[in-house]
């Protein structure tokens, strides 16, 4: 069967340190993370985490009327938001008025969080505890459904295409990439708008606070997470999304697009042996599967953007498994500065390795002062940065119930 090479035409993100690739990568280079205290300890007695890197100071547009927005909770906000400036890069929104190219069929979305808005499931849950609450409304179901971003963002543009939800926490927006990717080089469509997105919300610190994976080291949010460091005491939930226009390349060159990265492999498995213990095995075959998508050796892959959560169990399983694959591979986590972006990560992160990729600069590991011992022996990036050039960078994340994604970018050379 012959194949459709997949570009990337597009790129759009949300994050707690600014909105622009030139903004988030001036953060990088000042090493300086978005994690803050926040003050719920006098409320919530029994959580010991109160860190958190929120995004402060968040409205949707301007221009989105009532109609547009009563369907849409802070993470759909997000999600179409971020889908607007890909667009807008892509050259196929313009005066807010989508190309025709996209309509009829011929994009869809594929795009997921962990789940949706937390404040609508909150108001489900006091009418069914109470038999009574005036918040509840015909389109509370709609915010809070997990397939919310990906509706929203299909709607709103009015895209007629296949409709990809990927519920699946960390993975989420990999796996709406990776799903992008195959639906486009499979010749099921020409074009999709691929990512994900998460809402902060204290119920998430509370899951990772209850399985001690939560950082509580809470006078010192400037140190922490600190991915693959002996001194890392947990993980810090973050919000965002980030979002990827992928297309066929012979559309994109038909109407002269500009080509951000080319999308060259994917490979994704399930651990299938425990729901939140990851496997170095599995992790493993995942890179493998990637790799052998791309038809490339592990010496092909110049940069590796790590999961890098800042948990024990993670960080040790992940690394090891990398290294075993690659060797002393360069590789940094940006959960350092952003904390967990749980279903935005893998879009967020797959949009910073291919500026990272494009630029020859790729960020360091923030806090990362004294590798653990026990993660695997790989060129870890702390310290200013480092100017690497390189053809092919991987993403890899991770997620609870065993779900493991891979994806590989090349650097766009004109052919």
């Amino acid at each position: 069967m012959q194949t459709k090479r997949v570009v990337i035409t597009g790129a759009g993100g949300i994050t707690a340190l600014g909105r622009t690739w030139q903004d988030i990568k001036q953060a990088f280079k000042s090493q300086k993370n978005a994690v803050k205290r926040l003050n719920w300890d006098a409320k919530y007695k029994d959580l010991e985490s109160y860190l958190g890197a929120p995004i402060n100071g968040y409205t949707p547009p301007a221009s989105w009327n009532r109609k547009q927005l009563r369907s849409m909770g802070r993470v759909s906000m997000f999600c179409v938001d971020a889908a607007q400036d890909a667009l807008i890069s892509a050259g196929l929104l313009k005066d807010g008025v989508i190309d025709p190219c996209c309509l009829n069929g011929n994009m869809g979305v594929a795009s997921g969080s962990s789940t949706g808005s937390t404040p609508d499931i909150l108001t489900v849950a006091d009418l069914i505890s109470t038999g009574e609450n005036d918040k509840f409304n015909a389109n509370t179901y709609v915010r809070m459904m997990p397939h919310t971003t990906a509706a929203n963002i299909g709607i709103f543009f009015g895209l007629s295409g296949r409709i990809i939800p990927t519920s699946s926490a960390c993975s989420s927006g990999s796996q709406a990439i990776g799903y992008a990717y195959e639906s486009i080089k499979y010749g099921m469509i020409p074009m999709m708008i691929a990512g994900g997105g998460e809402e902060f919300c204290l119920s998430e610190v509370y899951v990772f606070d209850s399985l001690y994976a939560a950082s509580r080291d809470n006078d010192h949010p400037e140190l922490n997470p600190r991915p693959y460091d002996a001194k890392r005491d947990g993980l810090v939930i973050g919000e965002g999304a980030g979002m990827l226009v992928l297309e066929e390349l012979e559309h994109a060159l038909a109407r002269g697009a500009n080509i951000l990265a080319e999308v060259v492999g994917y490979g994704a498995n399930s651990d299938g042996t425990h729901i939140t213990r990851p496997s170095k095995e599995t992790m493993q075959l995942c890179m493998e599967l990637a790799l052998k998508d791309a038809n490339l050796k592990p010496e092909d892959i110049g940069y590796v953007d790590g999961h890098g959560t800042a948990t024990e169990q993670g960080d040790i399983a992940e690394t090891q498994a990398t290294a075993s694959l690659f060797g002393k591979v360069p590789l940094s986590s940006q959960k350092s500065y952003l904390g967990h972006t749980l279903g935005a990560c893998g879009a967020l992160e797959s949009w910073f390795a291919i500026n990272m990729m494009n630029d020859g600069w790729f960020a360091p590991t923030l806090n990362l002062t004294e590798i653990d011992p026990r993660c695997g022996d790989l060129d870890y990036i702390t310290g200013e940065g480092r100017e690497i050039q390189t053809d092919y960078v991987m993403n890899n994340n991770f997620a609870f119930g065993g779900v493991n994604t891979s994806l590989i970018f090349k650097r766009w050379t004109g052919k």
